[in-house]
């Protein structure tokens, strides 16, 4: 579950401005593994709604989805019903910190803009991903692949044009985001060989929706993005304040093009794909 974002209300719009991203390179990583994909039993960890076990359930042999939100797995099973009813996706309610699964059981480990939620200690070394690695590292088969999308410090700095409203809440999500680099150590002492980071500018988080300048006045919209939640009432209430006269002087569209040009850069997504030794 979120440590700051209310995912029981915002399931039910989740899916308008959140598909899945990144499919070509998750599919390139679970490629890696000794086991063919199709023959695959894949753990999405922090499953969400469901929209990547949707997008690849054709191209596996079986699906575990955990997720410690209700209304997630709700929306999940319910996207999901004739699969889960086939038996080929089974839905847990669990903390990835405990996975309900047995020692080396599944072929890969998918976790799709997750870990920024768990509530851990950076100046202690980042404990609660330690844990949340050594347990991918439990149940995953000696070879078996993890890949992680996530956000670098430097794709949240300069990758998404309407975090430009709120500079706040940038430094609070980037406190709470292990970058990359540092999630590679963490990956390789939980037992995982070199972890290989690929980064395509093209990919945008929130799709189409993204590039629709309005939308950061809408609440839906910003469902989309877990950023929002970290923004206090007066910030937010000033970003929108802020947002609403940029509309009104017909300046949003400008002011979104100035601050996405950095993307082309950095990107916004970097997919971190680790093999257990």
């Amino acid at each position: 579950m979120s440590s700051y974002e209310n995912y029981s209300r915002t399931s039910a719009s989740y899916d308008a401005t959140r598909p899945p991203q990144g499919l070509e390179i998750i599919r390139e990583s679970l490629s890696m593994n000794a086991v063919p994909m199709k023959s695959q039993t894949l753990l999405d960890a922090g499953c969400g709604t469901g929209q990547y076990a949707a997008a690849l359930i054709d191209e596996v042999s079986h699906i575990t989805a955990v997720d410690l939100n209700e209304a997630m797995l709700a929306t999940a099973s319910s996207k999901l019903g004739a699969e889960v009813e086939s038996g080929r996706v089974v839905f847990h309610q669990a903390s990835l910190e405990t996975l309900p699964l047995d020692d080396e059981s599944v072929d890969a480990v998918l976790v799709n803009q997750v870990l920024h939620h768990v509530a851990d200690e950076p100046e202690q070394n980042w404990p609660s991903h330690q844990r949340i690695f050594a347990e991918f590292a439990r149940v995953l088969k000696p070879g078996g692949i993890v890949t992680i999308n996530s956000c670098s410090h430097a794709q949240l700095r300069s990758g998404f044009w309407f975090y430009h409203l709120i500079p706040d809440a940038i430094e609070r999500i980037c406190e709470r985001t292990c970058d990359p680099a540092a999630m590679a150590s963490l990956l390789k002492a939980a037992g995982f060989g070199e972890t290989k980071h690929a980064v395509d500018p093209d990919i945008v988080m929130q799709d189409a929706s993204y590039f629709r300048a309005e939308g950061v006045l809408d609440a839906d919209w910003r469902s989309g993005d877990s950023i929002w939640a970290l923004a206090a009432p007066d910030e937010l209430e000033t970003a929108l304040g802020k947002a609403r006269e940029l509309a009104e002087t017909g300046e949003l569209q400008s002011f979104m093009k100035q601050h996405d040009a950095p993307r082309s850069e950095v990107g916004q997504l970097t997919f971190s794909s680790a093999q257990k030794i």
